[in-house]
């Protein structure tokens, strides 16, 4: 592209040459994550992938797609932005995961005022390191410069994946019955959501974000605030390699317990939740005390340190949990599937 340049555009506040140094970074980013279904290089119109439907009788395509919200805010005021990518990836495979779906490939959208080609690379290798996590491919994206739109030094998050399953290995809601176990997975904090609610308890813009606080276990309130979301895709891939299909799962994003667990059960039964058996995060502790918020609001709003909740038979319940023990995933059981208004009873 050495010879494309608009400099009536640039003087407009778009720089074309910009984006091309920004395709140059993040090219071997990119190249990282490539798996053997990807097809062509970056720097098309369009990502390709081949899917391999070798023992898939009937496929299925599950996609997700989804944001960081307004965690940006705290990547801006930080000036951390290696993270953020992993957030993206994460609210979107961790969501096809749900259904048993493997993600495949995944692309993103960047909306920023301004391009600065090494902060968009920073971006990327984040993205990037999302996607080697949940072993996907990071097939294609787009950079869009929107001077006048965006403030040149903050940007917008997106991105899209999309995963495969065999229809008849779907985890459907319908298996989930009563007396199955729930198995929580723990979350890394706060993840993606509820962060509008966090930078006005906190006053981020107002508040110290660097220093330790012996109330974060020696940790800095931006350090804890910015750990990018557990991708669960390892975790539910370890057990449909073993043989073991879950009958539901939920990821528990913005609506916390409330709005997401009642998600995977069918009607007639209620989540039962014993919430002696929850890890206690100092973050959460933290946000309640400085809002003077309710449970109900803490779990209506947040993780609480869940991140994902499994409903699983009964008989399969050990087994789980000691194969995530021996693969280093720290879960718990945390309740128990009743009969019951759809919903959740928290005890």
């Amino acid at each position: 592209m050495k010879d494309s340049h608009a400099d009536a555009y640039k003087q407009a506040g778009v720089d074309v040459t910009a984006g091309y140094a920004s395709v140059e970074k993040i090219k071997p980013l990119v190249k990282s994550t490539e798996n053997e279904g990807v097809l062509g290089s970056i720097g098309g119109f369009g990502g390709l992938f081949m899917p391999d439907l070798t023992n898939i009788k009937e496929p299925v395509f599950v996609s997700g797609t989804d944001g960081v919200g307004t965690k940006l805010k705290l990547a801006f005021l930080l000036d951390k932005h290696d993270t953020v990518g992993i957030d993206c990836v994460a609210m979107c495979v961790n969501d096809i995961i749900c259904s048993g779906a493997i993600p495949m490939f995944f692309l993103d959208y960047i909306a920023c005022g301004k391009n600065d080609p090494d902060r968009i690379a920073e971006i990327v290798s984040g993205i990037a390191d999302g996607c080697r996590q949940a072993g996907c491919a990071l097939i294609g994206g787009e950079t869009a410069e929107m001077p006048g739109f965006y403030e040149p030094d903050e940007y917008d998050l997106a991105g899209f994946s999309v995963g495969l399953v065999d229809k008849p290995e779907i985890f459907d809601t319908e298996n989930v019955k009563e007396g199955d176990l729930l198995i929580g997975l723990d979350s890394s904090g706060v993840h993606s959501n509820g962060f509008s609610l966090v930078r006005k308890l906190f006053d981020v813009e107002n508040t110290d974000l660097t220093s330790p606080r012996d109330d974060l276990d020696g940790k800095s309130l931006g350090e804890v605030l910015i750990e990018p979301t557990k991708i669960y895709v390892p975790a539910i891939k370890l057990l449909i390699e073993n043989g073991i299909k879950p009958h539901g799962i939920s990821h528990i994003t913005g609506g916390g317990f409330y709005e997401n667990i009642p998600r995977m059960l069918p009607e007639g039964l209620t989540a039962s939740i014993d919430l002696s058996t929850i890890p206690k995060q100092p973050i959460f502790e933290l946000i309640q005390e400085t809002g003077e918020l309710s449970d109900r609001e803490m779990y209506n709003t947040f993780n609480m340190g869940i991140g994902m909740v499994l409903a699983v038979d009964k008989n399969n319940a050990d087994k789980i949990l000691e194969l995530f023990d021996e693969n280093g995933i720290d879960a718990q059981l945390i309740g128990k599937v009743v009969t019951g208004e759809r919903g959740v009873e928290l005890n």
